[in-house]
């Protein structure tokens, strides 16, 4: 399954929020260093309940627009 996932990184409060067609993820970590991109990751992993070893980042590793994959249920 793949999702689009805006990021909003250096965010005071983390957390997840889906919108419509899409999620929301707001990480405080900044964007330097791929630390946000983990970040995100993890924050997908919770999410929905899977490994973030599971949480592939199929596009977007530089941009705050992405495109996720996780594994079929």
């Amino acid at each position: 399954m793949r999702i689009r996932v805006d990021v909003k990184p250096n965010s005071k409060v983390p957390g997840v929020e889906a919108i419509e067609d899409h999620l929301v993820v707001r990480v405080k970590e900044p964007p330097r260093e791929g630390r946000a991109n983990a970040a995100v990751k993890r924050a997908v992993a919770e999410y929905f309940g899977v490994a973030p070893g599971d949480v592939r980042l199929i596009s977007g590793t530089s941009g705050r627009h992405k495109i996720v994959e996780l594994p079929d249920r």
